[in-house]
């Protein structure tokens, strides 16, 4: 197919061509190419291995030459010529970067990377160039961009995928689908990641943007769902410790996961089933009531850190996430809330006493706060929730009347 912009094809080609031949250049005068050890498994299949090149850490190592080149030069005013080029490299790095370095980075690196992958290193092949360059037309031209971003889980196992919410969802990882745009991935991946039944599974972003609408955030988006599935589990769970973006099917950008999303908390790993896995995505919706109530944003984060913590600290977050989310008389209104059956209540309110009075918590406690958290977010209103308790405790209201499901 003869391609849209003419001018710029012949431009594009001949800075991808300079670069091979530089690249060559490099490697004959004893510079060495990297290569990725990638291992394929197939079901109950054998086990296969395949030699990548690492062309991208290659090519990113000399920038600076390649930036300084003429034919990147030429490259870049023909570039400069298409406003659609300026609105894709925008999308791609944000708008701090002077125009020439996001679009040198974004599309000639891009494009240059893109190509050598195709052809297994830096041997020129033409049908390789132009299916890789008539993707960048696609993508450049596009009315419409499609973003997506993979972190990888541990900590949780699942059968099936479950989404969390539009365009997020948690899912088993297809074999191979880091490798194919980074075969470094590995390199990068939780120890025994793709091999263990709680070291399987991923949290993947999706987003359609508009010709000139930047990226989500994807670290504080998938902090928030990391956020979500351990207040719906009580699992392990960590993601990271980085993520992988791409911008039409295209490597975008591998970026930090939050630390606290991407820090693993000690404890058995635990099953996503259907029913924690609509929990999840119901109290994903519902952090956000915590950007209007400081005092649940605080018990939200006191126990979050709790989670990291060894004794006497984890019962001093605890304590502070009761209170946040409680108020001073908390003892009393979380085993109003929690327990049905007066023995039990009792119980409850005996062992939140200890930890109100400078005991260290059980296991049974600490649970127990993050069950107030669920039933505080799913209720939806935390001051009408404390007066819903406090009525429940003078016998005005019938506890069983309280608007929580726990």
């Amino acid at each position: 197919m003869a391609p849209r912009a003419p001018q710029l094809y012949s431009s594009l080609r001949g800075f991808v061509l300079g670069a091979f031949a530089y690249l060559l250049r490099e490697l004959d005068d004893g510079a060495n190419l990297p290569v990725a050890f990638v291992e394929h498994e197939h079901g109950a299949g054998p086990v296969l291995y395949e030699y990548r090149p690492l062309v991208r850490s290659f090519v990113e190592e000399r920038v600076p030459q390649l930036r300084g080149r003429d034919d990147a030069i030429i490259a870049l005013e023909e570039l400069q010529r298409e406003p659609a080029a300026a609105i894709f490299a925008r999308a791609h790095v944000g708008r701090k970067p002077s125009e020439d370095e996001a679009l040198f980075r974004t599309i000639l690196v891009g494009l240059l990377v893109s190509t050598a992958e195709a052809c297994g290193g830096f041997d020129w092949d033409d049908d390789a160039f132009d299916r890789t360059y008539a993707e960048l037309e696609r993508s450049l031209y596009g009315e419409r961009r499609t973003y997506a971003a993979i972190a990888p889980l541990v900590g949780l196992s699942m059968s099936a995928q479950f989404e969390l919410a539009p365009g997020l969802r948690a899912r088993p990882v297809a074999d191979g689908e880091l490798a194919r745009h980074w075969p470094e991935a590995a390199s990068m991946m939780p120890k025994d990641f793709g091999r263990e039944t709680d070291r399987f599974c991923v949290l993947e972003l999706r987003a359609a943007l508009g010709a000139d609408e930047d990226p989500p955030d994807a670290p504080a988006e998938i902090a928030d769902a990391v956020s979500a599935i351990r207040l719906a589990t009580a699992a392990p769970l960590s993601a990271g410790p980085v993520l992988f973006e791409t911008l039409d099917g295209r490597p975008f950008g591998i970026r930090p996961v939050l630390p606290i999303a991407a820090t693993q908390p000690p404890g058995e790993a635990t099953r996503l089933d259907s029913f924690r896995g609509a929990l999840a995505g119901e109290l994903l919706l519902r952090l956000t009531l915590a950007d209007a109530d400081i005092a649940l944003a605080e018990a939200l984060d006191r126990w979050e850190l709790s989670l990291f913590q060894q004794e006497p600290f984890r019962s001093e977050q605890l304590r502070a996430t009761f209170a946040a989310a409680l108020g001073d008389t908390w003892p009393l209104r979380a085993a109003v809330l929690l327990e049905s059956d007066p023995t039990e209540r009792s119980l409850m309110h005996a062992d939140l006493t200890n930890l109100a009075g400078g005991n260290d918590c059980t296991h049974a406690v600490a649970d127990a706060a993050r069950c107030v958290l669920v039933a505080t977010l799913q209720h939806g209103d935390r001051c009408a929730l404390l007066r819903e308790l406090d009525e429940a405790l003078l016998g005005v209201r019938d506890r069983h009347g309280l608007r929580v499901a726990v």
